[in-house]
């Protein structure tokens, strides 16, 4: 088992105090090189874009008047949603400590949603696209920063989000391509709280941590 990784539970919060607290949770885990973190929590109504991506600023106001937030941010991918209802996991990790390259990272991301999904009969899978995937349906999106080796950003799970904040945006830029959710899938309502403890029991057994909560 590799160091132990200490999860932050933060509730709900809006997407600038998720970048904030981020940023100090980074120089923690440069300072102190063994220490690793993985926050837990759901956004407020917010609309993101990534590093590469360009929205119009009649778009911005568009989606701004719908009642969300617009953050244009660092990490990878293109513009996706996040709100309630939805499990937002920023690890911030010492990639470099737990001797784990960026490409092998995104796959274990990738793999400890898929076994997050099993427990609910739920037959998630990769794509040439990054994230999970029902069918044609991506579940759980992702997107990630890594400076200096320390890990940022990182996936949002849908577990009981409403998908209609979707219908305004090409989520991830990709066309003729839906989205779901683990309530969706089930027919039934799985809040965020009952899908943490699976979660990160995926995540100790797919990155080989133990966790504790700070």
């Amino acid at each position: 088992m590799k160091d132990l990784l200490k999860v932050v539970r933060l509730g709900i919060i809006s997407y600038g105090r998720g970048l904030r607290l981020q940023k100090e949770y980074e120089k923690l885990v440069f300072n102190e090189k063994a220490a690793n973190y993985i926050l837990l929590l759901e956004h407020k109504p917010v609309y993101t874009i990534g590093i590469r991506d360009y929205s119009s600023q009649y778009e911005e106001d568009y989606l701004k008047s719908l009642g969300a937030e617009f953050y244009k941010t660092s990490r990878g991918g293109l513009i996706t949603f996040h709100g309630p209802g939805q499990l937002v996991v920023y690890p911030i990790l010492n990639l470099k400590s737990l001797k784990i390259g960026v490409r092998k990272y995104t796959e274990l991301l990738e793999e400890t949603v898929i076994e997050t999904c099993k427990n609910y009969n739920i037959c998630g899978k990769r794509s040439q696209h990054t994230g999970v995937w029902v069918g044609d349906n991506k579940i759980c999106a992702l997107g990630i920063q890594v400076r200096r080796y320390i890990s940022s950003h990182g996936l949002a799970l849908n577990c009981a989000t409403d998908l209609k904040w979707f219908n305004h945006i090409t989520p991830c830029g990709i066309k003729d391509k839906g989205v779901t959710s683990l309530s969706n899938e089930v027919g039934r309502k799985i809040p965020v709280e009952e899908v943490l403890p699976l979660f990160i029991d995926s995540f100790e057994k797919t990155f080989k941590v133990r966790t504790d909560y700070a």
